[in-house]
């Protein structure tokens, strides 16, 4: 039997990467707090999972988003456009 990963609950997506930074700004669809588990999947290869660690909103650090906001984290993985971010 195959054992098959939680993909967790759809929180937003990715709407910017800054590769040099490895920051990405994700849109959010429902609020997430810093140390909150998420998982990205997108494209070919990417499925990893991170803990939201460093989150800004406008360049000042925060501890929550809500929904609505665009965040800015630092990834372990490169992402792209359009990725997904799950909250697991």
């Amino acid at each position: 039997m195959v054992k098959i990963k939680k993909q967790g609950k759809l929180i937003g997506q990715i709407t910017h990467y800054f590769s040099n930074i490895e920051v990405a700004v994700i849109k959010l669809t429902v609020p997430l707090k810093k140390g909150d588990k998420i998982r990205i999947i997108g494209g070919q290869e990417t499925d990893f999972e991170q803990k939201a660690g460093s989150m800004q909103i406008d360049h000042k650090e925060v501890k929550s988003a809500k929904k609505g906001d665009s965040v800015g984290m630092k990834i372990d993985e490169k992402v792209h456009e359009g990725y997904k971010v799950y909250k697991i």
